[in-house]
């Protein structure tokens, strides 16, 4: 069993009326199983609906199944007498940083978690420091989260929760509100994380250049698993991608068009470089003129 599992996972949102009988049930996650292991970087994307923010808080507790299970470290998130260390186990970091900072100094701010713990206070100026150097954050420990950019502010919520001493990372859309760079900033940091840490991150996005470094790609839609792979073997499957309303990474589109128009490429080209390497030598034998 690996860090996370599902199994026939099943979650209703049921709306009632005033006299608390049934209007609604909707169905946002529909018989999912999956298991992912320690270590790994995986990416869930999905149109709006699928039911991928709706797993993430499975994963972390905040929501428990109407049917099947979820396991977090072997911790069945159902059982209330586990919440807490599978909270500690699973951090989370949701799309607004403004709804997880707190503190009106970055320092206070990382160390509230481990606090609320019951860490010592040595260890929580331990932690602090190890977070803080961990996202590229020590130069700022001392300012105001107010005062920090959109990317900064998120590298400050995700070292609150490592600050916890999480073995995987949750994180919704981190990236949604921030400018390109800011999103380049969050998406190495986690990185990085994964690499030197061996954090566990689960990553949902809905901008694909974020994913084509991941470990894994899992895509959901209507709440069901309808494809898992390795990005290039995703990004391999355009046409289904874009049946399940979803974008591929400009230059695996370009490539994908150029395919279509009789260039002989492969599929799955992910980055510029791979396409440049790729097409050169066509356009060579093309325009043998041409150096």
């Amino acid at each position: 069993m690996g860090i996370i599992k599902a199994s026939k996972l099943i979650y209703d949102y049921i709306r009632r009326d005033e006299d608390d009988h049934v209007e609604e049930v909707k169905r946002a996650i529909d018989d999912l199983t999956l298991d992912i292991n320690q270590g790994d970087f995986v990416a869930i994307l999905g149109h709006n609906g699928s039911g991928k923010s709706t797993f993430a808080k499975q994963v972390n507790g905040i929501l428990l199944p109407t049917d099947g299970t979820v396991w977090i470290s072997g911790m069945n998130t159902a059982d209330d007498a586990h919440i807490w260390d599978i909270r500690k186990t699973a951090g989370m970091v949701f799309q607004n940083p403004d709804n997880q900072i707190i503190g009106n100094i970055v320092e206070e701010d990382v160390g509230f978690g481990p606090e609320n713990l019951g860490v010592p206070t040595d260890e929580i100026w331990r932690r602090v420091d190890q977070s803080l150097e961990a996202v590229g954050m020590t130069a700022y420990r001392l300012k105001s989260p107010n005062k920090l950019s959109g990317g900064q502010k998120q590298r400050v919520a995700i070292a609150g929760v490592m600050a916890m001493r999480p073995q995987c990372i949750i994180l919704d859309e981190p990236t949604a509100m921030l400018d390109p760079n800011g999103r380049r900033e969050v998406i190495a940091t986690l990185h990085e994380l994964n690499r030197q840490e061996k954090i566990t991150v689960l990553l949902i996005t809905h901008y694909m250049e974020e994913v084509i470094d991941a470990d894994r790609v899992i895509v959901m839609d209507d709440g069901k698993l309808v494809m898992d792979g390795t990005p290039r073997e995703i990004f391999s499957r355009v046409k289904e991608l874009k049946e399940y309303r979803l974008d591929v990474p400009q230059v695996t589109e370009l490539a994908y068009e150029l395919k279509q128009a009789g260039v002989n490429l492969p599929d799955g080209i992910l980055t510029m470089d791979e396409l440049m390497e790729k097409l050169l030598p066509i356009l060579h034998e093309k325009f043998p003129e041409v150096k």
